[in-house]
């Protein structure tokens, strides 16, 4: 959730014009700017346009570093001057919750897997995929006493995107983080999600709950049972 607030902040930090303006202009640049560079750049007053690199600063968007711009060194040099470029952190919000770059993952390692052991891509997905799942439940491992056994493995789930629900003593995922993917390569996909939850489950020590696949319009194709 945390990051999820911090995306979002990121992105809602573009909808004032000026501040969008010098984010564009900042990017657009080959080497780092100056204030003074970047208020010219947008017809902005220095003050200004400080005022606004802070704060894209702040939210993450740009980076700063301090450099004499004469080439200078020594007594007489003068100070160094603050520099913007854009950041390298990547923001990107979508509602509801889509993972593409997470597919991407497990994917291109799976098909370097093949290609190395010389097994069925298809195999070499569901051994990605639960890698990972393995993985976020290492990240996500309740603490004794903590709490009930549903709740730990919603939390885990809810942490990925996935909006479980429990329906009937079943839980069912609400979203499918692969969707687009999921309705082209459905077969793929879905069998992709599975090994993911399922390994995510083993990890998290609760294996006496099932993933299976049952596929319906409008959530993922994994239930828990």
């Amino acid at each position: 959730m945390d990051d999820f607030v911090s995306q979002v902040s990121g992105v809602s930090a573009l909808a004032e014009p000026a501040r969008r303006a010098l984010y564009l202009y900042v990017a657009a640049q080959p080497e780092a700017v100056s204030r003074d560079q970047a208020a010219e750049g947008v017809d902005l007053p220095r003050h200004t346009a400080k005022f606004h690199l802070d704060k894209l600063v702040e939210e993450g968007l740009l980076d700063t570093e301090f450099r004499r711009l004469s080439g200078r060194r020594g007594p007489g040099a003068g100070r160094p001057t603050k520099l913007y470029r854009r950041s390298t952190r990547q923001v990107a919000v979508t509602l509801p919750p889509r993972h593409y770059d997470l597919a991407g993952q497990i994917l291109a390692r799976a098909v370097e897997t093949a290609a190395r052991d010389d097994i069925p891509v298809v195999e070499a997905v569901h051994r990605a995929a639960a890698d990972c799942g393995r993985r976020f439940g290492a990240e996500e491992r309740p603490r004794e006493g903590g709490a009930s056994r549903l709740d730990d493995i919603a939390a885990a789930l809810a942490a990925q995107g996935y909006e479980p629900r429990v329906q009937d003593d079943v839980l069912v995922l609400a979203n499918c983080p692969f969707h687009a993917l999921a309705r082209e390569h459905t077969s793929l996909v879905c069998g992709m999600n599975l090994h993911l939850i399922t390994a995510m489950l083993d990890e998290l020590d609760h294996t006496d709950v099932r993933a299976v696949l049952d596929p319906a319009p409008d959530r993922c194709c994994v239930t828990l049972t």
